[in-house]
């Protein structure tokens, strides 16, 4: 029985979301068939995140990841998934350095890859081009708290909120942010009680990574879930599933039985009708 499309989930779903106390989830995804099952789940956004560096191409940070690669994968994750929010991740230096760059790549997201926002790491020194994305009618998520991009001024994967000055100061952000337009904040790292004050201070929804529970809604990265391994999986995360342990023992089995021959067997393969067999056994044995 072919399955009824889901309702078109909005940034206006998500406002609704809000307003009514209803918590929704956000998934990163990567490819087409994943997206299926993440759609078929009711789970509202998908991710199309950076963090793919990490867990699909090995590398040790988001940084290296392409545009063009993941304005791909998100194009095969928007046919996988027609009815979700679909936010893409604009990767590392194709929204710093001016503005004019910042709509023209965000566009591609929206114009191209079919995406509902993209989200962007930003403090306020990035506020003047958040502005002037938001000009270009571009729906904007940005992400504050503990940033990926910028590990390496950080000095690593940490919180930077750890003090009031700080926390003040991040709540601040928050709202010079949203008065700037943007139509979703993601939160990375922050505590749960300053999380749950922007929260309560904003109108638009809030995403929380490892932000605690009063957020209006909550994604973690599909790999770290799964316990699939790769990248910088949060302390905190916690595992729905130990896919590693199950495809390493599924791995070591097929390379067993094909080592001891046990596979492919019979039922594994394709066979002749027996009177094609025969006639062919025939045209071998003629000189």
């Amino acid at each position: 029985m072919t399955m009824a499309p889901r309702e078109k989930i909005t940034i206006e779903t998500l406002r609704q979301r809000k307003r009514d106390g209803q918590k929704f989830a956000v998934l990163t995804c990567y490819d087409h068939p994943t997206a299926r099952l993440i759609e078929a789940a009711d789970i509202e956004v998908i991710l199309v995140g950076d963090t793919i560096g990490e867990v699909i191409l090995g590398h040790r940070s988001t940084l290296p990841v392409k545009l063009d690669f993941l304005l791909t994968i998100t194009e095969a994750v928007r046919r996988g998934a027609p009815g979700v929010f679909l936010l893409g991740d604009m990767p590392y230096l194709t929204y710093q350095v001016n503005p004019e760059e910042a709509i023209r790549h965000a566009g591609r997201f929206m114009a191209d890859a079919g995406c509902d926002a993209v989200k962007v790491e930003v403090d306020l020194r990035l506020l003047a081009t958040v502005e002037s994305m938001v000009a270009a009618t571009i729906p904007v998520i940005a992400h504050l708290g503990l940033k990926p991009q910028s590990i390496h001024s950080l000095g690593g994967y940490k919180s930077a909120t750890k003090t009031a000055q700080q926390a003040k100061a991040l709540i601040d952000e928050a709202v010079r942010f949203e008065d700037a337009g943007v139509v979703g904040l993601l939160l990375e790292a922050v505590p749960a009680e300053v999380a749950a004050l922007i929260t309560e201070r904003v109108a638009i929804p809030v995403i929380g990574c490892v932000a605690g529970p009063q957020c209006d809604g909550t994604v973690v990265v599909l790999h770290d879930m799964l316990g699939l391994g790769g990248g910088h999986p949060p302390r905190t995360v916690k595992r729905y599933a130990e896919l590693n342990a199950q495809m390493a023992s599924a791995i070591q089995a097929y390379a067993d039985e094909v080592h001891q021959g046990q596979f492919p067997a019979d039922q594994h393969s394709l066979n002749m009708p027996e009177d094609q067999l025969e006639a062919l056994r025939a045209m071998l044995a003629t000189p």
